[in-house]
């Protein structure tokens, strides 16, 4: 029986998750499966694979097939790369001791740059962070500075309203002043007037 690694899909539409099953070659995508070795979920940042590493050795060994996407999964975590310093111990090519070395060193670089590629990443989001709190310090200053002037202009149009009222009252008062001098002046001529005839 030809076997093979492969993903089952789970999760919503628009939100999948997979689980790393070992299932005949012949049986559907999400059907029967022999064993379940891990899962793997690409909406996380980084994605995020949970993986039986052993059992992912073991069932290469014995010559399951992985998909091309499960390829890359298990090069990722280093299963294909124990695997041929397996064989290269068993060809005599090298000692045990030395396949372990090898692969604790590539173990240790890997971490090393996962832990860059994280500091990096948490750095871009501190720098976005700042980015965009300059930028809403800058807007504030300027909504601030616009409703100074607004608050200005509404103060100024109040004081002209005022002046204005003031010279209107003022000129109001002039003019009756000055309406009921002539009408009192006026007054006794019209009366002498009719008297003198």
């Amino acid at each position: 029986m030809a076997t093979k690694i492969r993903l089952q899909r789970f999760g919503r539409r628009g939100y999948p998750f997979y689980r790393i099953v070992i299932a005949d070659s012949r049986a559907p995508r999400d059907g029967k499966f022999i064993e379940r070795i891990g899962s793997y979920n690409p909406n996380t940042n980084p994605a995020t694979i949970d993986l039986k590493f052993d059992r992912a050795l073991y069932w290469l060994k014995v010559g399951a097939q992985p998909s091309d996407t499960v390829r890359r999964i298990l090069s990722r975590e280093g299963v294909l790369l124990k695997k041929h310093l397996d064989g290269g111990v068993a060809k005599g090519a090298f000692t045990q001791e030395v396949a372990d070395q090898r692969f604790e060193a590539w173990l240790t670089n890997k971490q090393q740059l996962l832990k860059g590629v994280a500091e990096r990443d948490q750095q871009k989001a501190q720098d976005i962070a700042q980015k965009q709190h300059e930028a809403e310090e800058e807007q504030n200053k300027e909504r601030s500075k616009a409703l100074e002037e607004k608050k200005a202009a509404i103060e100024r149009e109040k004081a002209e309203a005022e002046a204005a009222a003031k010279a209107e009252a003022e000129a109001n008062e002039e003019a009756n002043a000055t309406e009921e001098a002539p009408a009192a002046e006026e007054a006794p001529a019209t009366e002498e007037a009719p008297a003198a005839e």
